[in-house]
């Protein structure tokens, strides 16, 4: 029912911080202090779901064309039985490959994205910053229906925020996310965003550096991991596609800190798709 995928991708762009392509390996690494069951529920959601481990894309570094086609044959060979893929990355780039994919596979596509950016940047090209903005363009989703969420702090150009709401995409900053509520916020994800299948694409950089400092792009100012992991709790009841964990940065992380964080999000994802499945009667037993 969910398999896990590794894209060890980055652009390589960032004129200080470039590391991610090594993010995969990292969160499997940490996830090792992980215990296969949930507290709350007893679940396994590792043996509910079947959870197959299918290894990592095959990318070229420095070759953004040629490891987003390596992206892509990864990804439909994880969808092709009707597996939801849970992707380790790699830096936000490797969204838009994913987001081809699903939206072939999945009309009616919408993006419930958690980050301190956009990613959809009013600039040419493919890096981290631009995988949203070449969606809309290549109509991969429904803009007016997906979602970033988390957004605050500095950018490297002007009108982020104008250019993705007219690309039609709703924004919601992290200082109107405390302000609202988790819970409220994400009512009005599930009310605009109804039964349409959704990428859920989680920037580690979300959080804070003070909890997660090994990331592409980090912003002070973000969650908390408590906070981070009650946003998770709040997705529940999505029609989730595929879930996407990305811009961890090995050799800017403290301790393995930020892997181990990424490896909870992936589990807590993992739990909540299991505990949703269960109480549905779509699995035999955890």
């Amino acid at each position: 029912r969910a398999v896990i995928l590794g894209l060890p991708f980055d652009c390589g762009t960032h004129p200080t911080r470039v590391g991610a392509r090594l993010g995969p390996a990292s969160i499997r690494e940490q996830s090792l202090l992980l215990r296969p069951y949930d507290g709350d529920s007893g679940v396994n959601p590792l043996h509910a779901l079947g959870v197959v481990d299918l290894g990592d894309a095959h990318v070229f570094p420095g070759e953004t064309e040629r490891s987003f086609e390596g992206i892509e044959r990864a990804v439909a060979q994880a969808t092709q039985a009707g597996a939801i893929p849970i992707s380790f990355g790699g830096d936000g780039a490797i969204a838009l490959p994913q987001m081809r994919v699903l939206a072939r596979r999945h009309p009616g596509l919408c993006v419930v994205h958690i980050d301190a950016h956009t990613d959809a940047y009013p600039i040419e090209g493919h890096n981290n910053a631009t995988p949203f903005a070449r969606a809309f363009e290549e109509g991969l989703v429904e803009t007016r229906r997906s979602f970033h969420i988390g957004l605050r702090r500095s950018h490297m150009t002007p009108g982020v925020y104008d250019y993705g709401r007219q690309l039609g995409y709703n924004l919601v900053s992290m200082a109107a996310l405390i302000e609202r509520g988790v819970a409220a916020t994400f009512a009005q994800v599930r009310e605009t965003v109804g039964k349409r299948p959704v990428y859920l694409c989680f920037d580690m950089d979300f959080f804070d550096p003070s909890v997660a400092p090994g990331v592409c792009t980090p912003a002070w100012g973000g969650a908390t991991a408590r906070e981070g992991l009650e946003v998770i709790a709040a997705m529940s009841g999505l029609e989730v596609a595929a879930i996407d964990i990305n811009t961890i940065s090995p050799p800017h992380d403290v301790g393995g800190m930020s892997a181990f964080l990424a490896a909870t999000v992936a589990f807590e994802f993992l739990t909540m798709m299991a505990t949703g499945r269960l109480s549905a009667g779509l699995l035999a037993g955890g």
